[in-house]
C-alpha cells in the first residue's frame, strides 16, 4: 500500500465517523507526513510503499480499527 492510498481510507474513515483529521508535512522535501487523528492521537507516516505490519500499527497508534482500512 503507497502512502497516499492509507491517508486517503483514513481520511474517509474519518469523514465517515465524524473524527477531525490533519496532515502536515515534516521537515524538509516530504518524506515523512504527521498525520493527526482527533484531538489526542498521532504518528508519523514514511512515504512509499507501506509493509502490512506498519500500516497496522500506525492505525493502532490513530486507535483506528485494522478492518477498517482495506489492504
Amino acid at each position: 500500500m503507497k502512502r497516499e492510498q492509507l491517508l486517503s481510507a483514513i481520511r474517509k474513515w474519518c469523514r465517515k465517523n465524524g473524527v477531525a483529521f490533519r496532515v502536515s508535512v515534516v521537515g524538509g522535501k516530504g518524506s515523512h507526513m504527521r498525520v493527526y487523528v482527533g484531538s489526542d492521537r498521532v504518528t508519523t507516516v514514511k512515504s512509499g510503499d507501506l509493509s502490512p505490519i506498519y500500516v497496522g500499527l500506525v492505525l493502532k497508534q490513530l486507535g483506528i480499527p485494522s478492518e477498517a482500512i482495506r489492504r
